[in-house]
């Protein structure tokens, strides 16, 4: 989805964007709210949120502060992807019971180089990446904090930031307390990443002249600790705005199965499994997601609105909330195989899969293993794969069911309880979907 770019000195339209992030409720907090509409209708403004690499690639709670950048980059204003090399070395402690595990350099490294390559999907950096040769423009930048940390000694950062922060107002923030109160209290590490956090945006104020931070509402802690401090060092007036955090209707975060965290990595979490989480979401969470996380808009989410209010059954707000963000991280060829694989669970065509693809789409339906000689000589027989499988408890029940044409061999009809399987009715290297009546699906696996 391409995004526009603008005349620097072209007068913004007042109070758009904030029209626009209220109205999909992603203005939590916000330091001066109507000095911020004034200096986003000014002119281009550079806004920017940090990211910690964690992780070699960002998951589900990561894009609502990547479609914040966006938002505000479609607006006409530049965004600062701000991927937290040294920042990362430390861990933030807001919203955190406990220290992280410190990551070594090189896992860092690699971490980071996994988040920036996801970022480009959402942001538009321009043909240099970012870098526009001194020209003021709204493509994106992406930066690591450790370029400019790197280089600070530890005696230089106390001289040079540290007696411009006060320790009162750093005790008083929430997430510092919170951790002092709690069993496992806080290391000074931990406590340090306030500074850190802060002196990214005096630093990006001086050097991109960027004036407001966004980021999760577990962040105006940090937020505003960098308001006062480039109050401090510059004599400058910055703001900041939060986001409320994904969480379910019951205050849960969002993006958390069984089985681990949704990534936006196709490696880690497939197109299909991202597809089905969404179509998955509960009718009270579904239109705050649709808000919160897509650009669908607003006559539109008022229609999906009434469909999930008037008929919940149909899932018309899921189903399209599940298309547009997958379409939109995977691409259409990730949409197009996350809606063959979810038709083949309604009886589509399975066509030839691997055991892999067959393993995720089928992962909630039973297995059973048999000897792969079987289906050699004359083959397997029919009644007794159904046996095998647990679809049929003797050879009587499973000739009634392929005689009544409630038997399917990889969602293909059986007509005949004589058939004979072999390897050629494989679905994948090793495995074979039975299927009994129109929702009864085991696995067989051939070793």
């Amino acid at each position: 989805m391409p995004l526009s770019f603008i005349n620097p000195n072209k007068k913004m339209p007042e109070h758009n964007l904030l029209e626009e992030l209220n109205w999909r409720g992603l203005v939590h907090q916000c330091t001066d709210d109507d000095g911020l509409g004034k200096l986003l209708a000014s002119s281009t403004q550079t806004v920017y949120i940090g990211f910690d690499p964690t992780a070699d690639s960002l998951h589900v709670g990561s894009m609502m502060q990547l479609m914040m950048l966006r938002r505000f980059q479609k607006a006409g204003h530049r965004p600062i992807a701000l991927v937290g090399g040294a920042t990362g070395m430390i861990g933030d402690p807001s919203g955190k019971s406990e220290e992280r595990n410190l990551l070594s350099a090189e896992q860092l490294q690699k971490n980071v180089d996994g988040v920036a390559a996801q970022m480009r999907r959402f942001l538009d950096f321009g043909d240099e990446g970012g870098d526009d040769g001194g020209k003021v423009s709204n493509h994106a930048l992406l930066l690591n904090n450790f370029e400019w940390m790197r280089g600070y000694s530890y005696l230089e950062f106390l001289r040079d930031v540290g007696k411009s922060f006060p320790v009162g107002a750093m005790m008083g923030k929430e997430s510092v307390r919170s951790r002092l109160e709690s069993e496992s209290g806080l290391s000074y590490t931990e406590f340090s990443y306030m500074l850190l956090q802060a002196y990214d945006f005096v630093h990006l104020s001086r050097e991109h002249g960027c004036l407001i931070q966004a980021g999760g509402s577990d962040q105006w802690g940090n937020i505003t600790a960098g308001i006062d401090l480039g109050r401090r060092m510059l004599g400058k007036q910055l703001f900041g705005i939060t986001a409320p955090l994904l969480t379910t209707s019951d205050g849960r975060k969002m993006g958390k199965t069984e089985s681990g965290a949704i990534w936006l990595d196709p490696a880690r979490t497939s197109p299909y499994q991202f597809y089905q989480y969404w179509r998955n979401v509960d009718d009270a969470d579904v239109m705050r997601c649709i808000a919160y996380l897509t650009e669908i808009e607003r006559a539109e989410y008022d229609e999906l609105n009434e469909a999930t209010e008037s008929d919940p059954g149909r899932r018309t707000a899921q189903n399209r909330l599940a298309e547009w963000l997958t379409e939109f991280v995977h691409g259409q060829d990730g949409l197009a195989n996350a809606l063959r694989a979810s038709k083949m669970l309604f009886g589509g065509e399975i066509g030839v899969q691997t055991d892999a693809s067959l393993s995720e789409i089928f992962a909630d339906v039973p297995s059973q293993e048999v000897t792969r000689d079987v289906l050699e000589g004359e083959g397997y027989w029919i009644v007794q794969a159904l046996q095998d499988a647990k679809l049929a408890s003797s050879g009587g029940e499973a000739r009634r069911a392929v005689k009544e044409g409630g038997v399917y061999v990889n969602n293909i009809r059986a007509s005949d309880e004589k058939q004979r399987l072999t390897s050629a009715d494989l679905a994948s290297e090793t495995v074979m979907v039975i299927r009994k009546g129109k929702k009864n699906y085991a696995l067989l696996r051939f070793v």
